[in-house]
């Protein structure tokens, strides 16, 4: 499963549009993802027609924070970073970026193939423009969110940081997400797994928002130091639970 969002960006002598909610697209797609949480297609699906002006909101916010005008005015883009291999073999065992090389090598992962499939869905996502520059990062950063939360990327892992997510960032497509998760979960009769996926929205909530990290340089602190600095903490609901019911 995938974390990115979508929006209508404004060229700069436009007024703002909000794109209309298509919640018949939405509802769909979210069928389709919870019968297949590998189908990510869907999960920017249910994004394209949802976080509406999120992107720009959260852009907004990000101008306002302490180093949020050097990010933007940098426009680092995350994905060629992340796919460069040398930059992350330098990173010291124990740091956040050693634990993002081990968790995507172990997972066959890379940033260029989520790219990919989301330019599939989102016609905006590769546009010059700082919301598409702003969306560009939250869809790279994902799997850096997946090691700091400390949830993997079996179903609960993904529906637990779905749900953490829509707390950092209020866009609407990871609250139906993490709702139709819990409303599955609660289904087949786990309350355990509904509690996780709650808990995982009051562990975004509680944290620093990390849409205004520098992730660059995050990937050199150490994870557990990252983590308390960040207040983030342990996903005690989600370990309590076998790995082999996740």
């Amino acid at each position: 499963m995938a974390m990115t969002e979508t929006f209508r960006a404004p060229m700069s002598d436009e007024p703002l549009i909000r794109p209309r909610r298509d919640w018949g697209a939405a509802l769909k797609a979210l069928g389709r993802l919870l019968s297949d949480k590998e189908d990510t297609g869907q999960v920017f699906e249910i994004m394209r027609a949802l976080n509406g002006d999120a992107n720009v909101k959260n852009y907004r916010q990000l101008l306002g924070t302490a180093q949020g005008g050097r990010l933007a005015y940098e426009r680092v883009e995350l994905a060629q970073r992340l796919m460069d291999d040398v930059w992350l073999d330098s990173f010291a065992p124990g740091t956040v970026g050693a634990a993002y090389r081990d968790f995507i090598r172990s997972e066959n992962l890379s940033a260029d193939g989520l790219a990919e499939i989301s330019r599939q869905t989102l016609s905006k996502v590769e546009e010059q423009h700082p919301y598409a520059w702003f969306g560009r990062r939250i869809r790279d950063s994902h799997d850096i969110w997946h090691i700091l939360s400390g949830y993997h990327r079996d179903g609960l892992g993904e529906a637990c940081l779905v749900a953490f997510s829509y707390a950092q960032t209020r866009a609407l497509g990871w609250a139906l997400i993490a709702a139709g998760a819990s409303w599955r979960a609660l289904q087949a009769g786990s309350r355990p797994h509904a509690r996780a996926i709650w808990q995982g929205y009051q562990r975004g909530k509680a944290a620093k928002w990390l849409p205004g990290e520098d992730f660059t340089a995050l990937m050199n602190e150490p994870l557990e130091a990252a983590r308390r600095r960040l207040n983030i903490a342990p996903a005690s609901l989600y370990n309590a639970i076998p790995v082999e019911l996740r």
